[in-house]
């Protein structure tokens, strides 16, 4: 095929099972394949190669088997343009679309086996404005459908409804993909991926080569999979038990969608028929959109109401001139209105299926289906207890109030990053403050409450002081913080050790290790340490070098000196002489800036004047490097 044979919209395989009863030598199934194809943007040579599809048999073993091989031309009477389904009436812009459809119908006849067959068909290439998937214009199309062995009789579900064109972007959507079965089996729907083929080229031509499934899914674009086809406020998508697809498209383009439809037998699954195709969403303009909100996370759910039996229905239909709403009350003739946002009070709890049409009896209505659902009451509380302190655990306990179903769902959030999924969980603050505790809760009906409150943990910090350098004979005056009840301990040489701030004593030299314990007002307890270090004599130190580079750690030139009363200058000179940095705090330092600016990189010259502790004045001098 031509490069540029971009026309492959999607396709799908049915089966019927023509075996007579008690016929079990031979498996007899009639296959029908359905492609479909983009006769706008298609190359039209592509297109015509379709007037004959290629179908493979393969065995249900590994390695696969290539069993049979089926060359057949398209049948005429079922195939060909299939109409839009829009009326110039009802949109205001319909846009310009061309779908083709060819039908292939061939029968299948080979010995049984244990294992069952593979009918598939492989092609090339897909529409190339797909924007879902990566690369779709020299990405294939795979299709398959199990074909299951005797004694068991099977025919694959059909779908009801081939798939809507055109689908407008920023309006409701709705639509049956539900299916039927001949034998009964149960069925549900799901979101899956679209597969891809094994694609060759050659100068000019690209082509998809036969090869046996399992076949690899096609590569989805960023935000999409193959569960998330399409976004969408509410997102798209299909009800497993209905096959209803529903939500609001807010992106125009095309997206491919791969539906899957079980077959359940006995609680198992039999088979899958998978429907492929592609949904384009456009800025049309329909003349009349009816419009219920969704405003629950339920499936197509308007809201669920836990507090009372009362609904306001908003209405956020457009282009309507009349309206009317079935409040859906079996038994209930009377249980409609004509208002545009009408309120109505349900007779009882239960599911309600609401439904509005507006323009009722025009020839452009419209109209949309919500649930509703009346669960009253379910209110949320939640209770805590504990000593709000920092690293104590603190419980919380669900004490909701309802009188349909206990919760079953529980999420908190504590205000400090930390989550629970229990019901009644005990969480540690690290830190004190006030946390905006959210507690939410969900029972099997789907109701929702929320209950926040303010949880205040008191901002108890227990602090014993810095640790210490002094010059035996001298005293320190220690200054714990953080309660309002303090017991030193061991008490040596402390005059007081049941306050905060005793004054410590050292006639001679050594270690001297100490803990305080703290509790505040509020109980909180903990303890903090400080070491002293008592030396012999006075002794001063300045860094030979410092790197302002604000990681914390030798940011700044500055002083260290023990068993001296105070420092009478500390000045920084650059190696023209001109000061940079002047002080008389110990605790201050030279950062590396002069005049707002960051000096460069070298060596810096220092003086030092310190008093002692017998009034003697010491001048030392010195230089350190600068780094960066």
């Amino acid at each position: 095929m031509p490069a540029n044979a971009t026309h492959i919209v999607g396709g799908e395989f049915q089966f019927t099972n023509m075996n007579a009863p008690g016929d079990l030598s031979l498996v007899k199934y009639r296959i029908t394949f359905t492609l479909y194809m983009d006769c706008i943007n298609g190359e039209p040579g592509a297109i015509q190669r379709e007037d004959v599809g290629i179908f493979y048999l393969y065995s249900n073993t590994f390695p696969r088997q290539l069993l049979d091989s089926f060359k057949v031309p398209k049948n005429p009477n079922a195939s060909g343009i299939i109409p839009a389904g829009f009326s110039n009436e009802c949109v205001d812009n319909p846009p310009a679309t061309c779908l083709l459809r060819n039908v292939y119908q061939f029968d299948v006849i080979t010995p049984n086996n244990n294992t069952g067959f593979y009918v598939a068909t492989n092609n090339c290439c897909r529409n190339g404005s797909i924007i879902n998937i990566v690369n779709p214009n020299t990405t294939g199309a795979s299709y398959f459908s199990y074909l299951p062995p005797l004694p068991i009789r099977n025919n694959s579900a059909k779908f009801k409804n081939l798939p809507p064109q055109i689908i407008c972007v920023n309006n409701p959507f709705y639509y049956d993909h539900s299916a039927t079965d001949d034998d009964g089996d149960s069925l549900s729907y799901a979101f899956g991926p679209s597969f891809n083929a094994k694609i060759s080229s050659s100068g000019n031509q690209i082509s998809a080569q036969a090869t046996p499934p399992p076949y690899p899914s096609v590569v989805y674009t960023f935000g999409f999979t193959p569960q998330r086809p399409m976004g969408g406020t509410p997102a798209i998508q299909i009800n497993p038990q209905t096959g209803i697809i529903s939500g609001t498209p807010t992106t125009s383009g095309r997206f491919v969608v791969a539906v899957y439809c079980f077959e359940w037998r006995n609680h198992q699954i039999i088979d899958t028929v998978i429907r492929e195709f592609q949904f384009v969403v456009t800025n049309c303009s329909k003349a009349v959109v009816a419009n219920i909100p969704q405003y629950s996370d339920e499936y197509n759910t308007y809201l669920v109401n836990c507090h009372d039996y009362t609904v306001h229905f908003d209405n956020l239909s457009t282009g309507g001139k009349t309206y009317f709403w079935d409040f859906g009350v079996p038994g209930l003739s009377n249980a409609t209105s004509t208002q545009f946002d009408p309120t109505y009070s349900y007779p009882d709890t239960g599911t309600y299926l609401v439904k509005l049409v507006v323009n009722r009896g025009s020839t452009c209505p419209d109209s949309i289906e919500r649930f509703v659902k009346i669960y009253p009451n379910f209110y949320g509380e939640f209770v805590y207890s504990g000593k709000p302190c920092p690293n104590f655990p603190i419980t919380f306990r669900d004490s909701s109030y309802n009188t349909t179903l206990p919760a079953n769902s529980w999420l908190w959030y504590f205000g400090d990053g930390d989550s629970s999924t229990l019901k009644n969980p005990a969480h540690t603050f690290k830190d004190g403050g006030v946390y905006p505790v959210q507690f939410i809760l969900k029972n099997a009906k789907g109701c929702v409450d929320t209950v926040k409150k303010n949880v205040t943990v008191e901002r108890f910090v227990p602090f014993a002081g810095n640790d210490t350098i002094i010059v035996k004979g001298e005293t320190i005056n220690f200054n714990a913080r953080g309660g309002d009840f303090y017991l030193w301990t061991p008490a040596t040489n402390l005059t007081n050790p049941n306050i905060n701030d005793p004054v410590g004593y050292y006639p001679d030299t050594g270690h001297f290790d100490y803990n305080v314990f703290i509790r505040s007002m509020g109980g909180c307890e903990g303890n903090d340490s400080i070491h002293v270090w008592v030396v012999g004599q006075s002794s001063v130190f300045v860094p030979t070098g410092f790197t302002p580079n604000g990681d914390g750690k030798n940011d700044k030139l500055k002083p260290f000196g023990i068993g001296y009363r105070n420092i009478n200058y500390f000045r920084v000179f650059n190696r023209w002489g001109q000061q940079v940095f002047y002080t008389t705090d110990f605790n201050d330092g030279w950062d590396g800036i002069f005049n707002g600016v960051p000096q460069e990189i070298g060596t810096y010259f220092w003086i030092l004047s310190m008093t002692d502790r017998y009034g003697k004045e010491l001048i030392v001098k010195g230089d350190a490097t600068l780094l960066r």
